[in-house]
């Protein structure tokens, strides 16, 4: 009898022990992105890294840069992809000239104070530009954004298509014509969803576009970048960011997502970037085909 009891309540105790282990890990985590092709692609590739441990995930990407930062913060997101140049201005108004290794070492220490770990960062740095196209009267000749500024200045009209938040920015807009000093107007602004300025530049409805500087379509389409000639970007290294109470309750999590952030620079997104934006592929097959070929999954 004391036998069998002893079988019992050993059994008892590893189902108890398994019950709640699975309960644990069916609370999940939850993986956020921003609303343009890079997020999506990179949130979808932790999702899949991350089932592959074993976590349940919830998704949930699309977000404007302020909210899913403001749910990291919040623990309404455990982890999600950042760049270093968005968190030095936008997130801690920082406007010093630093170099790549000066920014992030600066947002992992300001962030540090909110709780969130800047992990390993990737080689992928997707810095705002601003792209025009060949054969433009209204542009040719337009090389630096110095060259830029002086349009504006000498009342041209240049319509400049922008996201929403372009506009709004520090290290956006606002920013650039302090450094370059210039006013767009605001008659020459044309805000659209990022995945249409391409189109737009290309059919002629605006002359310059801001875009993300490993884009796929600027290679695809042949437009050009001009130069930054008074480096007012800042550097936008590609960094996942985890909540720090996450990362003590699955300390796993580092070198997962460090192992992925150090496959991922400029050509490889661009690369990527272009497959599912020029090539039309789905962002999961993409996502998948990537991480088989990086050895990851």
């Amino acid at each position: 009898m004391k036998l069998a009891s002893w079988i019992i309540s050993a059994a008892l105790a590893v189902t108890i022990s398994f019950s709640t282990a699975t309960a644990g890990q069916a609370e999940g985590l939850k993986v956020g992105g921003k609303d343009f092709t890079e997020q999506y692609l990179v949130a979808e590739m932790t999702r899949l890294l991350l089932e592959k441990k074993g976590y349940t995930v919830e998704k949930k990407d699309g977000l404007g840069t302020s909210i899913v930062r403001a749910a990291l913060e919040t623990g309404e997101v455990d982890v999600y992809w950042e760049y270093t140049g968005t968190s030095l201005v936008t997130f801690n108004k920082v406007t010093d000239s630093l170099t790549p290794e000066e920014t992030y070492a600066k947002v992992k220490e300001l962030d540090a104070a909110k709780g969130l770990v800047w992990l390993a960062p990737s080689k992928a740095n997707n810095t705002y530009a601003l792209a025009i196209r060949q054969n433009n009267p209204k542009t040719d000749g337009i090389t630096t954004l110095s060259d830029l500024a002086k349009a504006y200045k000498d009342g041209k009209e240049v319509l400049m298509g922008a996201t929403a938040e372009f506009p709004k920015r520090e290290d956006g807009l606002i920013g650039l014509e302090k450094k370059y000093d210039f006013k767009a107007g605001r008659a020459n602004i044309r805000p659209m969803e990022i995945g249409l300025v391409y189109n737009a530049l290309a059919n002629g409805d605006i002359d310059v576009a801001t875009v993300g500087a490993t884009d796929g379509r600027i290679a695809a389409m042949k437009l050009i970048l001009l130069k930054d000639d008074k480096n007012f970007f800042p550097n936008y290294a590609l960094v996942p960011v985890v909540r720090k109470s996450t990362l003590d309750a699955h300390p796993d999590l580092e070198p997962l997502l460090d192992s992925l952030s150090a496959k991922l620079d400029d050509a490889t997104m661009q690369r990527l970037n272009g497959e599912v934006d020029v090539e039309k592929k789905p962002i999961e097959t993409v996502a998948k085909a990537y991480l088989d070929e990086a050895g990851l999954l």
